[in-house]
């Protein structure tokens, strides 16, 4: 009897495994978060384990909504707990050297899942949220949505309708599929700006460009979004320190960098480029964040 139970427990773990990526993909854009969708289906995992998986005829599927409700719960606890403005924070970025991704990372970034996205999603609802991420990205059925909220089916569709309106509204772009091309922008902004060439990096810009920079909890209040060519050109000057390393790097799939100080990590700056300009620029400039964020990237510098 022990030697089938285990048996048994070997073959769940197995399919688990399997799916590890796929559920970790659902966390990521559940929540955010690299370190809390690992906890997230680490807590899936141990759900799964205890209620075995006798007659369960979609163990993907199943495992989709477990991972998904622990998300959920995490969801909901940090609403009522933030302390952080929502504004102040951004989503963590997924970080890899520069160069082809790893297959691990190409599930995690399925759909193309950039930070502007995860800033709109961090916008919703934790029912919305769900509703829009579970359906519009993974295809599951409002049927099986529904309940994970307490909803209808059709009160689930109207949150994810309503989801998708306000992620359509944001205008979210879409970045130039070649590479090379988003590196040769994001160098040539680089130049202008050690340089200290304000006309270039305006010429640089999209007229409506965005940056947006988290400095932590520790660091005191500063602008945290700025709007415009020419002022976000004025703080690229700004931001220019001389004896700055930029690693390139890859951030959700996209061209950025790593930028350490005197060999201490100091930020990760992500870039949207789009029709030869650069469209938005999200900066973490967290030394203890960038550090663990961005660990692969500084280990192979």
């Amino acid at each position: 009897m022990r030697t089938g139970q285990t048996h048994e427990n070997d073959w769940l773990a197995d399919r688990f495994e399997e799916q590890r990526g796929h559920l970790r993909a659902v966390a990521y854009r559940m929540l955010g978060s690299l370190t809390e969708a690992d906890d997230a289906v680490q807590d899936a995992w141990m759900r799964v384990s205890r209620a075995g998986a006798d007659d369960v005829e979609n163990l993907g599927g199943w495992m989709t909504t477990i991972v998904a409700r622990v998300c959920l719960n995490m969801l909901r606890s940090r609403h009522t707990r933030r302390e952080e403005p929502l504004e102040d924070h951004l989503p963590d970025p997924v970080v890899t050297p520069d160069g082809a991704l790893q297959p691990e990372e190409e599930a995690l970034l399925a759909d193309s899942v950039g930070l502007a996205m995860l800033v709109v999603l961090d916008t919703l609802s934790p029912a919305e949220r769900l509703a829009f991420v579970l359906h519009d990205t993974f295809a599951l059925p409002f049927d099986e949505i529904a309940p994970m909220i307490g909803r209808t089916p059709v009160a689930a569709r109207q949150l994810a309708s309503r989801a998708r309106r306000r992620v359509r509204g944001a205008e979210v772009p879409a970045a130039d599929p070649d590479l090379a091309r988003q590196r040769e922008v994001v160098d040539a902004f680089f130049r202008a700006a050690r340089q200290g060439d304000f006309d270039g990096l305006v010429a640089i810009l999209d007229p409506d460009v965005v940056l947006r920079s988290d400095f932590g909890a520790k660091r005191p209040r500063v602008e945290r979004v700025i709007r415009g060519s020419v002022a976000v050109a004025g703080q690229a000057i700004i931001g220019a320190f001389p004896d700055a390393r930029l690693i390139p790097a890859l951030v959700n799939g996209a061209v950025g960098v790593v930028v350490t100080i005197r060999g201490r990590p100091f930020a990760i700056l992500g870039f949207i480029v789009a029709n030869g300009r650069i469209r938005e620029i999200d900066a973490i400039a967290d030394p203890e964040r960038v550090l663990q964020v961005a660990s692969s990237v500084l280990a192979d510098a």
